[in-house]
């Protein structure tokens, strides 16, 4: 099992009462996701989902420390074998997006409710992170 580091990045609608999360799709299959990757030396887990986050998505914003929660699923790599993954998210309130990124053209974001989330991503313990995020900040 190798480990990754996601952020779960969410940002308030102007009625201040709703929120939306981002999803970004993949690069190799165009499925939805959220921003993560390897970890990097020197950099604790929150750091490397907000690096992932303005490198995949163009977002700013500050990670929340304590992980919000876990989900895993089999990565393919590059030479077409596949490895168990445990995705550490780090919840991530956006506060700026950049039109300049390092991926930008390589994937579609979108902002959506965590229903709808919950809906596009596959891995059902996602799923299960975006209803929970639902019912926190719904609170």
């Amino acid at each position: 099992m190798r480990d990754q580091f996601a952020a779960l990045c969410y940002r308030w609608r102007r009625d201040r009462r709703t929120f939306e999360v981002l999803l970004v799709t993949s690069r190799e299959s165009g499925r939805w996701i959220i921003p993560k990757g390897w970890p990097i030396p020197g950099k604790k887990p929150q750091e490397v989902a907000a690096i992932e986050a303005f490198e995949e998505a163009g977002v700013r914003g500050k990670a929340k420390k304590k992980p919000f929660g876990y989900f895993t699923y089999l990565k393919m790599l590059d030479n077409g074998e596949r490895t168990p993954c445990c995705v550490q998210v780090h919840l991530l309130h956006v506060d700026e997006i950049l039109d300049v990124f390092h991926e930008k053209g390589e994937r579609i974001s979108e902002w959506v409710s965590c229903v709808e989330a919950a809906r596009r991503v596959r891995e059902p313990e996602l799923k299960g992170l975006f209803l929970s995020l639902q019912r926190t900040l719904s609170s």
